[in-house]
């Protein structure tokens, strides 16, 4: 049981009880409506950093690094949804990757020295449903906040 603001009269009313005792908002409804997402609202998108690239982008002058950058980094999609995450690779011929959130067995980051200046890092997704070896994803935009939210997917135990 917590303690939430009404939004109507500003007092602390317990998330359990139906109304504000004060004003009679129905509080127990709005908490219910922000508390559990639509399953099919995408919570994160998410692709490499232009970072990521940064040698390429160096050698502006020549055409062909930017052309390669971009393909990269249209080439991969991280999208995060309530319960599961799914890894989409591939500018024509595609991979989709699903995992269940309450699978993940473990989300680690590495970051160069450079990589933590500039707010990027690689991200490691384990999981305990498959075989198969950990799923890297490389140059993600602010890691600790998408790993943060991958975990917080997992259903509490």
């Amino acid at each position: 049981m917590a303690l939430v603001k009404c939004p109507e009269c500003g007092n602390a009313v317990s998330t359990e009880a139906p109304a504000c005792p004060s004003c009679g908002f129905p509080v127990a409804a709005k908490v219910a409506a922000q508390s559990k997402p639509a399953p099919d609202t995408v919570l994160a998108e998410v692709r490499p950093s232009w970072w990521q690239y940064f040698w390429l982008l160096v050698f502006f002058w020549l055409i062909i690094p930017w052309i390669v950058a971009w393909s990269r980094r249209a080439s991969l999609k991280l999208r995060i949804y309530p319960g599961r995450i799914t890894l989409e690779r591939g500018l024509f011929s595609k991979s989709y990757r699903e995992f269940d959130a309450r699978d993940i067995r473990s989300v680690e980051i590495d970051q160069s020295i450079m990589a933590r200046m500039v707010g990027i890092g690689d991200l490691t997704i384990s999981t305990a449903a498959t075989v198969d070896p950990d799923e890297e994803i490389e140059g993600i935009p602010n890691p600790k906040a998408i790993r943060d939210l991958i975990l917080a997917q997992r259903p509490v135990q």
